[in-house]
């Protein structure tokens, strides 16, 4: 999911485009193993396995990136590794995968969270559990 997916109300919030999310049989001619998703969510490691292999291992490291990459363009407007807009997902996955991204310009602890979920070493991120913790 990216903050695209979501309306949020004063009550509620409302997560809208599942596109093929429907359950059921998935014709074999539709199913993939995973590659990698959205390449501004992707953690570095990821991309990097991507890149050499065309195919990446989910882990929980991987999700905490993801949502700290979510969370910061739902705070900024800017994605966590700059690369033109129309560039190629090899060349996109290239700028990912060397780990350098731009700095985190989010005041407080929100920002210092987003900072640490985003680090280069996935051994360094917090735990889901830390982040829920600290958004709580």
């Amino acid at each position: 999911m990216q903050p695209a997916h979501f309306i949020i109300g004063p009550e509620r919030a409302h997560l809208i485009d599942l596109a093929l999310a429907r359950g059921g049989h998935i014709p074999t001619s539709y199913d993939f193993p995973f590659r990698g998703c959205l390449v501004h969510y992707e953690a570095p490691e990821v991309a990097r396995s991507v890149l050499a292999t065309g195919e990446a291992e989910a882990t929980q490291e991987a999700d905490v990136y993801a949502l700290g990459a979510s969370l910061l363009i739902s705070a900024t407007g800017w994605r966590a590794v700059e690369y033109p807009d129309d560039a190629p997902r090899p060349e996109q996955r290239r700028a990912v995968a060397s780990g350098r991204r731009r700095p985190v310009r989010v005041r407080g602890e929100l920002g210092e969270l987003i900072d640490a979920m985003l680090s280069s070493a996935p051994e360094d991120r917090p735990t889901i559990h830390e982040v829920g913790k600290a958004l709580g």
